[in-house]
């Protein structure tokens, strides 16, 4: 992805940072916020009703390359990331324990994370994919909400 485009990424998390949280759910354009978080679909590949593997590969590859590229801006600002696995988080879930926003929508999309804590509200990376036909999304979450 072109320095414009991340550069873009960078404005967008500094905006959801500063932006307060609703009371109730809502989505505008690429945003979906709630109490305490807001989510920010910062790049979506095609869908792949009709590959045979091979743009899927691709579009993996170029998510996990922009995510990388974006990790590595972020870590100048705040250092390196943790690595958060989301595998106990979609299992608590799952089993009906009460996992907190944004945290079990991002279980049920990504196997990890990339996470950080800057100014009381916690910043997160990760590349998701709701299912194997569907497009590959590199997301980006801040929240106030502690990560289970």
């Amino acid at each position: 992805m072109a320095a414009p485009a991340r550069k873009q990424h960078l404005a967008t998390i500094d905006l959801l940072r500063a932006r307060p949280f609703p009371a109730r759910r809502s989505r505008s354009a690429r945003v979906t916020s709630g109490p305490g978080y807001h989510l920010a679909d910062l790049v979506t590949s095609e869908e792949f009703w009709e590959d045979d593997g091979t743009a899927r590969l691709d579009a993996l590859e170029e998510c996990e390359a922009e995510c990388g590229a974006l990790s590595a801006v972020l870590a100048e600002r705040w250092g390196e990331p943790q690595q958060m696995s989301l595998w106990s988080t979609l299992v608590r879930g799952g089993e009906g324990v009460p996992v907190p926003q944004p945290w079990l929508e991002l279980s049920a999309a990504a196997a990890c994370l990339e996470l950080w804590r800057a100014d009381g509200r916690w910043i997160a990376l990760a590349v998701c994919q709701q299912g194997a036909e569907l497009p590959f999304q590199l997301v980006a979450a801040v929240t106030v909400n502690d990560p289970p």
